[in-house]
């Protein structure tokens, strides 16, 4: 009954209010304000500061600076190996498998669809018909940067506007199409192996999503945003590089095309990640 009445207050809640509110409530710099809620928020998540850049809480300009916070450089070692596709963030694997012509598993009755998740554009999601693909969840606690899997160009970003429901277990479990309904920001990268999406995927009390190359990738209304990145000064980035940021957290979704990669057999639902780490090896 307890999952059913959050779902339910989801649906009621002005969420997109709630999360620009909060999201003001996280850039403020005053220390009465940003130094409590810091503090607070390492202790009943238990984070690990120990393995951050800085280990102050008070050290950080404001929430936003210390949710997005940088670690050590050693913290996190990145699988370099040739045929490995290393996993781009800190998290819990939510779903991963093979994508049935265009629909990936949510969770028990709901499924989602790959034209959908990627904005309505089917050019973009054909490479992907019958691939596979990875769900990965970041929980409050985790690191929020996102890297890269692989050396990759980008070559398409698509913004898409939705809802801001929360992406948790309890509610994937309750809300049909969840990631392709949510507010998300998709990027196509061209690799040695072919295209590979990457989709960031929004959720309530996430104030924003931003990339390297475009900055705060903010909401223009109810109007889907495509930018070609084929015709200028080619944007390439490689394996373990930072790709993008959630400014409070939520959910990755990794679209790979038919037959270049196997998941390994350890790896499932509710299955802990780490940014760096073997994610699937490509064949």
């Amino acid at each position: 009954m307890g999952d059913r009445l959050f779902v339910l207050m989801q649906y009621l809640l002005p969420k997109h209010l709630i999360s620009r509110l909060v999201g003001m409530l996280a850039h403020s710099s005053i220390p009465v304000i940003k130094d409590p809620f810091i503090r607070a928020f390492v202790k009943h998540f238990k984070v690990n500061m120990a393995e951050a850049e800085r280990q102050n809480p008070t050290d950080y300009d404001s929430f936003n600076d210390f949710f997005t916070r940088s670690l050590k450089l050693d913290a996190r070692p990145i699988d370099h190996h040739p045929k490995h596709l290393a996993c781009p963030v800190d998290g819990a694997i939510s779903q991963i498998g093979k994508i049935t012509g265009q629909s990936l598993f949510q969770a028990k009755d709901h499924e989602f669809n790959l034209t959908s998740l990627l904005g309505g554009n089917s050019d973009l999601a054909k490479p992907f018909i019958d691939g596979d693909f990875a769900t990965i969840y970041l929980a409050p606690k985790d690191y929020h940067r996102i890297h890269m899997p692989c050396d990759g160009q980008l070559t398409h970003m698509v913004h898409v506007p939705g809802e801001l429901f929360s992406v948790n277990k309890a509610t994937a479990g309750q809300v049909p199409s969840l990631f392709a309904r949510n507010e998300r920001v998709v990027a196509i990268f061209e690799t040695e192996f072919g295209p590979m999406a990457m989709v960031l995927v929004g959720a309530m009390i996430v104030a924003s999503v931003e990339t390297v190359w475009a900055g705060l990738v903010c909401p223009k209304g109810q109007v889907v945003s495509q930018f070609n990145y084929g015709h200028q000064e080619p944007i390439v980035l490689h394996r373990g590089e930072e790709m993008g940021h959630f400014k409070l957290g939520s959910t990755v979704v990794l679209c790979l095309p038919k037959g270049v990669s196997q998941w390994p057999k350890e790896l499932s639902a509710g299955t802990t990640t780490r940014l760096g780490q073997m994610l699937a090896e490509l064949t």
